[in-house]
């Protein structure tokens, strides 16, 4: 597993930490932003294989900084986990089924529920070298 750049976009630093111990137990390489703007000049920089975005962030919102991830060609196909206390479903069928991120885990969330969507994403979207 090393070697996959995974992006936490977080406002909260105590969840943001949670993420990164759980992921790089794991040997994932978790990079954190706690804002929209850092966050976004960060999946450009590095083109992760995967984004963990909250919705509500400073300064840029979630759907925000997805909506330009889509209209970036070096980006648009990177895989999107909505990560959010945002649980009303309403939320989440925009997100699953109109934004099409690629999944949607609500806080406060277990480690194994956050492993498992991360491995199920990056194996569906991420072609075997």
């Amino acid at each position: 597993m090393s070697g996959i750049d995974i992006v936490c976009i977080e406002d909260e630093p105590e969840m943001m930490e949670l993420v990164r111990i759980i992921l790089t137990r794991k040997g994932y390489n978790v990079h954190c932003a706690g804002d929209g703007t850092t966050g976004l000049a960060l999946i450009r920089q590095i083109k992760p294989q995967l984004v963990l975005l909250d919705l509500m962030i400073p300064d840029m919102d979630g759907w925000e900084i997805y909506q330009q991830m889509k209209s970036d060609l070096s980006i648009k196909d990177t895989p999107v986990i909505i990560v959010t206390a945002k649980a009303q479903s309403i939320d989440k069928i925009l997100g699953l089924h109109i934004a099409k991120v690629n999944d949607y885990i609500t806080k406060p969330f277990g480690p194994s529920e956050l492993l498992q969507s991360v491995e199920a994403v990056l194996k569906t979207a991420q072609p075997l070298p």
